[in-house]
């Protein structure tokens, strides 16, 4: 019996089987598969953050830990940030070179070894971005960027009620000057536009994108959490009590939805980040003292484009912090997710209500308490109505740069 011709091609192979295939080549294979098509450069592109350069540290806000169970909404006092290298071999890296100190500033994203911070809330006139501070820890080189100028959006009647969400860093367009694009997010009306800033040379240049009119804000902009979420490729910003995030894809600036599982449509406090083995995106919840972590990709039974890897209960690891409610209703409470560790450690971030901060591991089920040696948290700066990831800086060689750069 003469056997039939196989007669499937390269077309009819699906995203994530291109994507399996080319994650096995070496940088130089992978850069030249990326050359092929439009398609394989995407899948390309997802392959080039799976070589995750290893993590030197954390750069963050300390802080002190309020009382327990304290629902009032009075100011924390935050000081000036700090560095906390993973281990003794890691370098001590400070921003001691910072003229004026940052005491005005907080972190709003740290990407490809840049750190941009944002003034401190203050009253700005409505409609107008804020100074954009950029700095390079490793070279110990900074940029102040200016505001964008008056003319930069011709005719400009969103002026008054341009709603400003937050910034971040874009792309790094050469691994050893103080050259990138930072971009920032406004609300203007009921559509997200993109405003990006080019550093070159030491000198800046606006350009302002057109409203994406097929993206439309139903909700108030004050929802959105200001600092963004670098993961697989892609920006996202968490929307408080949202059962879906705001995604800005860099290649071509252009805005979309993202939904939730739907077993997490009606528990809102989910975080975005990357699976430390590979760089897929994923999700994680802390839900009813149970933690669930989901990974982005259709399987059997996925739902909305997720499917469920682990479910872990997070009942006795709570039993471990000091002071800790034992009542499942004050637990609930005073106990959730901040953030997935953008450094890929397999850790999650676990913020108390008065208790403490700590870091889960998925693997091993410890649980640290994350503090300065003189008692103080390790936290970002509160912005909108919660907090986000603590920002890493990590090493790249020149070869990691190119590669993300050029496909």
């Amino acid at each position: 019996m003469a056997s039939e011709a196989w007669t499937t091609t390269v077309a009819a192979l699906t995203e994530d089987a291109i994507h399996d295939i080319l994650r096995r080549l070496p940088p130089a294979d992978l850069l030249r598969a990326a050359l092929a098509c439009q398609r394989w450069r995407r899948a390309a592109a997802r392959c080039s953050i799976l070589r995750a350069p290893p993590l030197l540290g954390y750069f963050f806000h300390p802080a002190d830990t309020p009382p327990p169970m304290a629902f009032s909404a009075s100011k924390r006092t935050l000081f000036p940030v700090a560095f906390a290298p993973v281990d003794a071999s890691s370098p001590s890296l400070s921003l001691d070179f910072v003229r004026r100190g940052t005491s005005s500033f907080t972190i709003y994203d740290v990407h490809l070894g840049l750190m941009l911070l944002l003034p401190v809330p203050a009253s700005l006139p409505a409609g107008i971005l804020p100074r954009i501070l950029v700095l390079d820890p490793a070279s110990r080189r900074r940029a102040l960027l200016p505001q964008p100028p008056r003319d930069t959006l011709v005719d400009d009647r969103w002026r008054g009620s341009r709603q400003f969400v937050g910034a971040a860093v874009l792309s790094r367009v050469h691994p050893s000057r103080l050259c990138f694009d930072a971009v920032c997010l406004t609300i203007d009306g009921k559509h997200p536009r993109s405003w990006v800033a080019s550093y070159r040379d030491g000198e800046c240049h606006w350009k302002v994108l057109p409203l994406d009119m097929g993206v439309t804000i139903q909700f108030q902009p004050h929802w959105f959490e200001g600092r963004c979420v670098h993961a697989a490729g892609d920006m996202y910003w968490h929307i408080c009590n949202s059962a879906r995030l705001f995604k800005l894809d860099p290649a071509t600036l252009k805005f979309s939805y993202l939904p939730a599982p739907s077993e997490l449509a009606d528990y809102h406090k989910f975080r975005v980040g990357e699976r430390p083995q590979d760089g897929r995106l994923c999700m994680a919840s802390v839900k009813d003292q149970e933690m669930q972590f989901w990974v982005r990709g259709e399987t059997d039974g996925s739902d909305n484009g997720w499917f469920l890897e682990k479910r872990v209960c997070m009942r006795a690891v709570f039993d471990t912090v000091p002071g800790l409610p034992r009542d499942r209703v004050s637990r609930i409470v005073s106990t959730w997710l901040s953030d997935i560790d953008p450094g890929r450690t397999g850790k999650l971030f676990i913020k108390t209500m008065g208790y403490g901060r700590y870091s889960f591991h998925m693997d091993t089920g410890k649980l640290e308490r994350l503090a300065t040696e003189d008692g103080k948290e390790v936290v970002i700066t509160e912005t909108r109505l919660s907090d986000s990831s603590l920002p890493l800086i990590s090493h790249q060689t020149s070869e990691d740069l190119i590669l993300h750069e050029d496909i």
